[in-house]
């Protein structure tokens, strides 16, 4: 018996990816379905790779760099007691940094790479439901969105998540167009795993693809089934790791406010990072719902003009609907418990499904003149976010509040002595990272003595480094200790713990100061 077509597309994807065209046409269709997904691909790859290790890695990313720069043992280690949930993104870029090295740009590669494979499964996805034009305005959306290329430029799994989770929808939706294929459905369950793996708030996309599914079950049974089944073992695969990650989640993510009503009337601003951009993929988004937008979709490639939508264009809409506004309400719902969760960053993996639905908007708008409207407004969102592309390169665009970590780091290496040392204000804030910071921009041969260190935080199995009890003590009688605090305070040694001055205070002079964005330098120097 023939498998019905999916419900959840205008159109029949194997009869337009299938039907054989004699000659050159054949040719033609083929290099126009390949082009639906490689132009978003190399877009997205071209504005992620450009000056990707321009920004100064902030915070995050040092601690990305710090994890990522353990043994294995120490990395399984400390992952027990905090960052459980990252452990999968840390062991990932603890092997890529062996192959490719820990350079920023190394470190952001893939993400760069994740990001630009995004662009790609979303036109995909795109095409499947709406149509070749939708599919390739909804990859260009996506990948010319500026907070794209900010996302490509972290090395945080962020945008390794917005993959995963795209890559399973695209999978899901190739398991219902074949339900009888166990493959299909086993590499969607894999990728189930690995979305939970990077990021265990992602599992909320669940809820869209359980929309998806629930309007075949209700005409195939074993569907619904088979996805129950590969969302099970995927799930279960990651169940030790979310048991983990909730035990430690009051460590973590405190600091998340618990959100209010105005946070959803926000969330879509701040999910893009640009007002604008959002209001121009929200407005193309209700267009795809318009009357205009179905019977451009209904369909499908082949058909009539003006032939009337079918069930299946409507049901793509659902999907993709659900896909991008369910995950964001179940979220906020349930951070009105003990842990907030509702964090733009946790749910940019919405942003494909907005594409979508702003490509298929688009695609339903450009209907009269197609090539011409969907190029112009393509161009006219290059033009009026270039400026937040530029922001995203600039040297402190990764931070709420800029440290030169890089510029701190040059000073040291500039005026080093063999035998110098180093002291770091780390204060009860770990978050500073002032330590991690200079001693990544630090050449590698160039290391100096920590002098208030007493037990790094590798060794400790955590993230936080132990200081010496007895900071007089642990002075060994260096002639030259460089001095590296927050701020900009006249006298450096004030910002840093009371003990610790004194014992500075008592042996050394400050010969020479150099206050940097966020930081400042002193060298000190022995007095007696």
């Amino acid at each position: 018996m023939a498998t019905p077509p999916s419900t959840l597309s205008a159109a029949d994807p194997r009869a337009t990816d299938r039907t054989p065209r004699p000659g050159g046409h054949h040719d033609a269709a083929r290099g126009r379905r390949h082009g639906v997904w490689l132009w978003p691909t190399l877009v997205s790859l071209a504005l992620s790779v450009y000056a990707i290790g321009r920004p100064v890695l902030w915070q995050d990313e040092l601690n990305t760099w710090d994890m990522a720069s353990r043994s294995t043992a120490q990395l399984l280690d400390t992952v027990q007691r905090v960052d459980a949930v990252l452990g999968g993104y840390y062991l990932l870029l603890h092997g890529w940094t062996a192959v490719f090295g820990d350079s920023a740009t190394a470190l952001r590669l893939p993400s760069a790479l994740a990001m630009a494979g995004t662009a790609g499964c979303t036109a995909l996805i795109g095409r499947r439901l709406f149509g070749a034009r939708a599919g390739l305005a909804a990859g260009l959306l996506f990948a010319l969105a500026p907070v794209v290329t900010r996302y490509a430029h972290e090395a945080r799994p962020y945008a390794l998540v917005v993959l995963a989770v795209t890559a399973s929808t695209l999978l899901l939706l190739r398991a219902l167009d074949r339900p009888e294929s166990r493959w299909r459905w086993a590499a969607y369950g894999l990728c189930v795993a690995a979305v939970g793996l990077l990021h265990m708030v992602a599992l909320t996309a669940l809820a869209g693809h359980l929309v998806a599914v629930a309007r075949r079950a209700r005409e195939e049974r074993p569907i619904g089934l088979r996805f129950g089944l590969a969302v099970l073992v995927g799930v279960g695969a990651v169940a030790p790791v979310a048991l983990l990650g909730r035990a430690q989640a009051g460590r973590q993510i405190s600091w998340i406010p618990r959100p209010d009503v105005w946070s959803l009337v926000t969330f879509l601003p701040q999910l893009y990072a640009s007002a604008l951009v959002a209001g121009a993929v929200t407005t193309l988004a209700v267009l795809a719902w318009g009357e205009r937008r179905a019977r451009a979709a209904g369909p499908g490639p082949g058909a009539g003009a003006g032939a009337r939508p079918g069930p299946g264009a409507r049901g793509a809409l659902v999907t993709v609907s659900a896909l991008a506004v369910l995950p964001p309400l179940l979220l906020w719902a349930v951070s009105h418990g003990d842990v907030s969760y509702f964090y733009f960053r946790y749910l940019l993996f919405t942003l494909p499904a907005w594409a979508v639905l702003a490509g298929a908007g688009l695609a339903g708008l450009a209907r009269p003149r197609p090539r011409g409207v969907v190029a112009a407004v393509l161009v006219a969102l290059v033009v009026l976010t270039l400026q937040e592309q530029q922001a995203v390169r600039r040297p402190y665009a990764h931070f709420w509040h800029g440290i030169d970590f890089e510029g701190a780091a040059r000073t040291i290496e500039k005026y080093h002595r063999p035998g110098d040392a180093v002291a770091f204000d780390r204060g009860d804030d770990y978050w500073r990272m002032l330590d991690v910071g200079v001693r990544f921009y630090l050449r590698d041969e160039l290391r100096p003595r920590d002098v208030f260190l007493a037990t790094a935080a590798a060794d400790r199995a955590d993230l936080w480094s132990a200081e010496c009890p007895e900071p007089a003590a642990c002075l060994r009688g260096e002639k030259r200790i460089w001095l590296v605090v927050p701020g900009d305070a006249a006298d450096p040694l004030d910002a840093l713990p009371a003990e610790q001055a004194r014992a500075l205070r008592a042996r050394y002079t400050a010969t020479g100061t150099e206050r940097l964005t966020g930081v400042t330098v002193a060298l000190l120097v022995r007095t007696g």
